[in-house]
């Protein structure tokens, strides 16, 4: 990255439940690499989904990131307050002839074999609740991971920016958003570097330069099989013990941790590894807790 070029990283956390391990690696990776580089740390919450969100969630995660010192700059951005930016956008889209209604479901998708979209445009004026779909498939995206290195990945499906239920989908919010806060960085999970392609496609299409992408690996749950994920019911983080969390998660990300550190203050930890961050130096290995 050019020193001249401003940096500004995200989390985004969806307060489907709070703050878990495996979160925390991906904030902390995030926070960590924004500030070794000196740049801004924001947090946008993404709750487009309602009847996902569990009560008090967003608050919980806000408090668990503040007990561990992962301090944001600026306001946090709550996309559930950005529905006019997110429908401007699809009018801009389909004024450019870029979204269709689909109607189907996923189950008559699995059972053709996949979607066709040919299909859809034929019953264009059909009735009941749809999809609004980007015609976006075909060919591939072409990006440098920071540390999956290079990567190739087919668009090999139109990319669904409004749900049948009305609901605006992720694949929208997120790039909008990361546009309008100029995102420059993105580091996440390793979890969604498939949704890539189909969000630098996106990010083309309406005329924007896409970000830097690095997935961070995955902290697996009992068993090794399964992400830690609120979906499997990771267990919350205790922000009574923000020091030991702290430490395991730069454990968990390659850092040969000092010895003392777990008594420190949770903001002279981030200091100790925000001097010490090495992109190279990562463990980029999914695995679990030890």
């Amino acid at each position: 990255m050019n020193s001249k070029t401003p940096y500004f990283g995200r989390f985004a956390p969806s307060p489907s439940g709070p703050l878990h391990f495996g979160s925390l690696v991906c904030a902390l990776g995030s926070y960590l690499d924004a500030l070794a580089h000196g740049g801004h740390w924001l947090v946008r919450m993404e709750d487009l989904d309602p009847p996902r969100e569990e009560p008090g969630a967003a608050t919980r995660i806000l408090k668990s990131l503040e007990s561990h010192g992962l301090h944001w700059h600026g306001p946090v951005v709550w996309q559930s307050k950005r529905h006019a930016q997110y429908e401007a956008v699809l009018s801009q889209l389909r004024q450019r002839g870029l979204l269709y209604p689909c109607h189907c479901s996923r189950s008559q998708i699995r059972q053709n074999g996949g979607h066709d979209n040919q299909a859809c445009r034929i019953k264009d004026g059909g009735t009941g609740a749809c999809a609004l779909r980007l015609s976006c498939a075909g060919g591939e995206e072409h990006f440098e991971d920071i540390w999956r290195g290079p990567q190739s990945q087919p668009v090999r499906e139109d990319t669904i920016l409004k749900r049948r239920d009305g609901l605006y989908a992720y694949q929208l919010a997120v790039v909008v958003d990361d546009i309008a806060q100029g995102i420059t960085h993105i580091v996440r999970g390793t979890d969604l570097l498939d949704t890539t392609a189909a969000q630098i496609r996106l990010f083309h299409l309406l005329d924007n330069r896409a970000p830097i992408f690095g997935h961070l690996p995955l902290v697996m749950g009992p068993g090794g099989a399964q992400k830690l994920s609120k979906q499997n019911h990771a267990p919350a983080i205790d922000d009574n013990r923000a020091a030991s969390n702290l430490c395991s998660a730069l454990d968990f990300l390659g850092f040969h941790v000092a010895d003392g550190l777990e008594g420190e203050a949770p903001e002279h930890i981030l200091k100790w590894a925000a001097a010490r961050w090495q992109r190279h130096q990562i463990d980029k290995r999914d695995r679990q807790l030890h």
